[in-house]
């Protein structure tokens, strides 16, 4: 599949939402690490001086050529192939805003859980709410945005969710007055993501706790193989 390429380096430079991310997924990510859909490695950034074992999987060959040549310098193994078919285990399976990419999302999520070790973490972050669903969604290739239930009803054999819940309150707001007020706009500008990124994540991430991350634009689910 072919992905559009404008949004990836645009929201390369939302550094402090990637850092709220890590913030929350970090107490999980251990051991022999597979991120599935690495982009142009911008969140990688973030937990790579930690971890020795990272596999990065990208199916894009122009996203995959920049990776490559990105952490060229360190000891990443990176791949094109789709998750299944890696024939390895691994400690930690991540998608990142990935999985909205991928049409048969329970099935490429009953394979990421069998790539598991027992102890594993399974961890998805993904956009939430359909009625949110805008040019940009489409324009990048996602199916659809994600219900809450969706994950609380998934029938995953000998595993535990150890968290679902949503994240960026805020944005949730700011997404839904963007798509009323700049209804004909498909990539959101660099200014209305640096003001996102800067001003407005960390506000949010005091309001997801006032809230107990109950409301939000962005679903994150972890999910442990026992």
């Amino acid at each position: 599949m072919k992905y559009p390429g404008e949004e990836l380096d645009n929201f390369d430079k939302a550094t402090v939402w990637r850092k709220y991310i890590y913030f929350e997924i970090k107490k999980f990510i251990s051991g022999k690490v597979l991120e599935v859909g690495a982009g142009i490695g911008s969140f990688t950034n973030n937990y790579m001086s930690m971890i020795e074992d990272i596999t990065l999987s990208e199916v894009d060959k122009d996203n995959f050529e920049i990776i490559k040549n990105k952490f060229k310098n360190h000891k990443i193994d990176i791949t094109r192939k789709p998750t299944n078919e890696i024939n390895t285990k691994f400690d930690t399976i991540m998608y990142l805003n990935v999985l909205e990419h991928i049409e048969k999302d329970k099935e490429e999520i009953k394979t990421a859980i069998s790539r598991l070790n027992s102890k594993g973490h399974l961890i998805i972050l993904v956009p939430a709410h359909n009625r949110l669903y805008s040019k940009f969604d489409e324009a990048v290739g996602h199916f659809k945005r994600y219900e809450i239930n969706f994950f609380k009803n998934l029938s995953l054999e000998n595993c535990k969710i150890k968290k679902v819940i949503y994240l960026d309150a805020m944005g949730y707001f700011l997404y839904y007055l963007n798509k009323i007020f700049f209804s004909k706009e498909i990539y959101p500008s660099k200014l209305k993501i640096f003001i996102w990124d800067k001003i407005f994540t960390p506000l949010t991430f005091i309001l997801d706790k006032l809230l107990l991350n109950k409301f939000g634009k962005n679903i994150l689910y972890i999910v442990k193989k026992l």
